[in-house]
């Protein structure tokens, strides 16, 4: 219990620290106003380490350093001030707007270059269709502060992880997990500012939970909508397939049809509308052959090698294909057991993805980081672990 605080006391006393330099260092104004925000609700929750049970403190700290700035952030911006938000809170508004008008959250390159020079960049929305679905309360009900895409994204986020940890809470030590898809500063900081990679998280979580209990029909649903909402669910959703294969016919039949078919569906009607728009949103874009460049460019090796070498994408493309490869080695040479090895897959796939994909950002690690607290709670010793059903127990199996 001693070197369980002591970590607690390292991770928030370390998130002071980052929310302390953000507050002061940051470029972003929307950044800065999150972390003097969250410093008061790290530097609390260190205050407090020995005083306040473990969740009661982490849910505590989550309301401190990731809902209230986020509303205050929203009501701000409700108020006039245009600089509460980052782009990405944009982008999924008016996407909202554009599907509830059109049936399509996507503009074709032509409407984007009819755009004035410096609104190209948010005329891109670089998302599955789903996404735009939380731009919609405000396209129906106007400028309000509740009507911020973030504020859906919590709400969604909240639900998501709520049930989680119901599905779970029983057989595993999970506050480590929630703790890194909720108090971590990259996962606070991004909720409270932009915010659209979150449910996307949490959703992902959810259908570890439910893969953990072998009902993988629910597990297909969550990892579906996920994918519905952004392309970084995808991978998961491949890797709890493989699981699903090993756990019997039925076991997987019951898992690909909503993993794969919800996202499909979400995507046929933008497809029928405007093919040409969702590839050049979707795919276009993201590639670097978009009108204007993604903003995706953090100094990341995949980044560096892409714009630093001659012929650099060619070779980061490379090396992204030889990183795909060494996983499907891996998985032949040592197929998936339980989902302790799911989620290791998962976070070691992605972090080698974001790492040499030639646009990417710092802020997507927040994923392999929740992943990777989910293999260690998984594979926890005092824990009993989910070992994948024979097929002859998938069958006796309900999903």
């Amino acid at each position: 219990m001693v070197v369980i605080r002591k970590l607690d006391l390292a991770l928030y006393a370390l998130s002071a620290v980052f929310a302390a330099f953000t507050a002061f260092a940051s470029t972003l104004t929307p950044h800065r106003v999150w972390g003097q925000i969250a410093l008061f609700g790290y530097a609390l929750a260190v205050l407090l380490i020995l005083l306040v049970p473990r969740w009661w403190l982490l849910l505590g700290t989550w309301l401190a350093v990731a809902l209230v700035p986020l509303v205050v952030e929203a009501v701000q911006r409700a108020g006039g001030r245009t600089d509460r938000a980052q782009e990405e809170v944009l982008v999924v508004e008016r996407a909202g707007e554009r599907l509830w008008h059109t049936g399509s959250p996507y503009l074709t390159r032509g409407e984007i270059a009819a755009l004035p020079a410096d609104e190209r960049l948010l005329g891109y929305t670089p998302y599955q269709p789903g996404m735009a679905v939380f731009g919609l309360p405000r396209s129906l009900a106007g400028v309000h502060w509740w009507t911020d895409a973030r504020v859906w994204f919590a709400v969604a986020t909240i639900g998501a992880l709520s049930w989680a940890y119901v599905v779970l809470r029983d057989s595993w030590p999970v506050l480590r997990p929630a703790q890194a898809a909720t108090v971590f500063p990259v996962c606070a900081l991004t909720l409270a500012t932009g915010g659209d990679d979150i449910p996307v998280l949490a959703l992902s979580l959810l259908a570890f939970a439910f893969a953990a209990r072998a009902r993988f029909l629910a597990a297909g649903v969550a990892i579906g909508v996920a994918a519905a909402l952004k392309l970084f669910a995808w991978p998961v959703a491949l890797v709890l397939l493989l699981l699903a294969l090993r756990s019997g016919r039925r076991m997987w039949q019951r898992y690909l049809v909503p993993a794969l078919g919800i996202p499909l569906v979400v995507l046929l009607p933008a497809v029928v509308v405007a093919p040409d728009a969702v590839i050049e949103n979707v795919i276009r874009f993201p590639g670097g052959r978009g009108l204007v460049v993604s903003p995706a460019q953090s100094p990341l090796p995949g980044h560096l090698v892409a714009t630093g070498v001659p012929g650099g994408r060619l070779i980061a493309v490379a090396l992204l294909l030889l990183a795909g490869l060494a996983i499907a080695v891996w998985l032949v040479r040592r197929p998936l057991r339980d989902v302790a090895d799911a989620a290791l897959v998962s976070a070691v796939g992605l972090t080698a993805a974001i790492m040499l994909t030639p646009t990417t950002r710092f802020g997507y690690l927040l994923y392999p980081v929740a992943y990777a607290a989910l293999w260690r709670a998984f594979r926890s010793p005092s824990r009993p672990v989910f070992r994948s059903p024979s097929p002859a127990a998938g069958r006796k199996q309900g999903g």
